[in-house]
């Protein structure tokens, strides 16, 4: 095994505690890489950590670091470029950073998703909503967290919010899709390492909106975008929730298993979540999710059985291994 230490590559350390614990736990050295407030020197070639792990999150943005997400990029090729093993590299981390980029590769798959549109101006956003039933929300392409969702039930609230809202999103772009709500009130999140299924987990949300932060979920209104966060404001955020929401582990069903597989050999997944429902619209399951960025299940060991995070770490020391 290599000498050289892991570096974690983030900009929200509240998120990485459980697994620099248990890095410190097994006396396996790293480093903290902040995204927000890091360089590198593109000239210097030689290979500085044995691992990168890529644990940027695109809700930056509303931690103030909105820089990191663009940075991330260039940070990550780099420490690609230099030999190190970087766990959800370039084609993962491009895909947690464009939700269109998600809706594409769910459609080359022939996996079930809502019927999404892709716009940047508020009469394109209109005539791709025209195109669809009603409800429908609207996403940003960056988002993360859930923030900056809304639904809407008819073109008249649509275009009322179009008159005053002036921005969608860090990057100008956003997805126009169809709202299909959940049966019996829940989502499933399917949790994978590799092609292994480590286990899926039913979430049932305060809201109807498909809004899941990397660790468990995130809460809004219907028809109203999510509080502003601080980078101390944790009232929204299962790592540290204000309100503990239902979850229970579930029992997967292959076909599941095999679409998460596929989902995550096409995207160059590592490590991620992917999440579906079943809608009452039409009774048909929809993946509508794919995050790179995992924190894995709350209260883990009560829930599924076992300590991801555990997990995590053995393949880490697997990789690692494999020089």
């Amino acid at each position: 095994m290599s000498t050289l230490p892991i570096a974690v590559l983030n900009e929200h350390p509240e998120w990485q505690k459980r697994l620099y614990a248990e890095l410190t736990r097994r006396s396996i050295a790293f480093v903290e890489l902040p995204l927000h407030d890091h360089f590198f020197d593109p000239s210097k070639r030689e290979r500085a950590y044995s691992m990168v792990i890529n644990r940027a999150s695109p809700s930056a943005w509303k931690r103030d670091h909105e820089s990191a997400i663009f940075f991330g990029q260039a940070a990550i090729a780099y420490y690609e470029s230099t030999g190190a093993r970087v766990v959800n590299g370039t084609p993962a981390y491009l895909l947690e950073t464009s939700k269109a980029l998600q809706a594409m590769l769910l459609a080359k798959l022939g996996i079930g998703t809502p019927r999404t549109l892709v716009a940047n101006s508020p009469s394109s956003v209109l005539a791709a909503a025209d195109a669809l039933e009603y409800p429908v929300v609207v996403k940003p392409n960056i988002g993360g967290s859930g923030a900056g969702i809304v639904r809407f039930d008819d073109r008249t609230s649509l275009d009322a919010w179009l008159t005053s809202n002036t921005t969608f999103g860090i990057d100008g772009v956003v997805l126009v899709q169809e709202f299909h709500p959940a049966q019996d009130g829940h989502i499933v999140r399917v949790e994978m390492l590799g092609q292994r299924h480590l286990y899926s987990v039913k979430i049932y949300p305060d809201s109807s909106d498909f809004n899941l932060c990397p660790a468990d979920i995130c809460q809004v209104t219907p028809g109203q975008p999510p509080p502003a966060a601080t980078p101390t404001d944790f009232e929204f955020c299962a790592v540290a929730p204000a309100k503990k929401l239902r979850i229970e582990r579930h029992d997967e069903a292959p076909e599941v298993v095999a679409a998460a597989r596929a989902i995550m050999a096409e995207a160059k997944l590592d490590v991620g979540g992917i999440e579906y429902l079943t809608s009452t619209r039409d009774g048909r399951r929809y993946f509508y999710d794919i995050n790179s960025l995992s924190n894995f299940v709350r209260d883990a060991e009560e829930i599924v059985g076992f300590d991801p995070t555990k997990v995590f770490v053995d393949w880490i020391v697997e990789e690692l291994a494999k020089g």
